[in-house]
């Protein structure tokens, strides 16, 4: 069987254009830019992988358009980020998202030239999951070249990525579940992350009332696999995930279409 497969950058990010100045990157935008490939590929029904905050936005895209999505594959992420350690940040969040992209834009004029050597090295600073041969193949995507150096394609608001997130309570993550369609593969990464903050990443009862939902209310129609490695297995190690999606992708859909 074979597959077509699309990669998209979401606004911010790779080759996409950047949000104007004074619009704030969040979570729906994200949903929205999925619907508007659908519509200029004139997609009216495919299957959705994401890995992290791109597993967030198939989540919820798949619950706002059920109809659409016939398999939902997640990979080291969820469908939603519940609240439960974030009660009392996200108003702080919020402001945060404003206070950021007011500094950030007050020194656009400025950009950060480097060598590719310096932006690897700092890219692989940031995220320790990653290896070399993997940090290079995103700076493809990620950086351009400029006469004396490249520079990030990504977005300088976006550095920090929960200012964007929506945060759901327990009972909203339960309706939002019970909305959806798709068959739902979630593969998470042993070492991986667990919590938006790695402050909180040892308490995993977020992880487990997500999966304990989703298997309770999808029942046959989920299936959960773990795998050795770390949030960045998929690109790390990618056989040990491979052969899962692939096995996921070529079962037969157990949704019912609703009309």
């Amino acid at each position: 069987m074979d597959f077509h497969y699309v990669a998209m950058d979401f606004g911010g990010h790779g080759l996409s254009s950047h949000y104007k100045p004074g619009l704030l990157y969040n979570h729906q935008n994200f949903v929205s830019e999925v619907r508007r490939v659908a519509a200029a590929f004139k997609w009216t029904r495919f299957s959705f992988m994401g890995h992290s905050f791109g597993g967030t936005v198939g989540g919820m895209f798949s619950c706002i358009f059920p109809e659409m999505v016939d398999k939902l594959i997640l990979l080291d992420s969820t469908p939603f980020l519940l609240d439960c350690n974030e009660t009392e940040n996200i108003v702080t969040y919020k402001r945060r998202n404003i206070e950021h992209m007011l500094q950030v834009e007050a020194s656009q004029d400025s950009l950060r030239v480097s060598s590719m050597e310096e932006m690897l090295q700092g890219l692989l600073n940031k995220n320790s999951h990653l290896n070399k041969e993997c940090g290079e193949l995103l700076l493809q995507r990620g950086t351009r070249k400029m006469a004396t150096g490249v520079v990030s394609n990504r977005d300088r608001r976006l550095s920090v990525p929960e200012h964007s997130f929506d945060f759901v309570s327990k009972e909203m993550l339960v309706h939002f579940i019970s909305r959806l369609q798709a068959d739902v593969l979630l593969i998470k990464a042993t070492q991986g992350y667990y919590d938006v903050r790695r402050a909180n990443d040892d308490n995993k009862e977020p992880l487990l009332f997500m999966v304990d939902t989703l298997r309770t209310i999808l029942k046959e129609r989920f299936q959960y696999v773990e795998v050795p490695g770390n949030h960045y297995v998929h690109m790390n190690d990618h056989h040990l995930v491979a052969g899962v999606v692939s096995s996921f992708l070529q079962s037969q859909p157990r949704t019912t279409s609703r009309m």
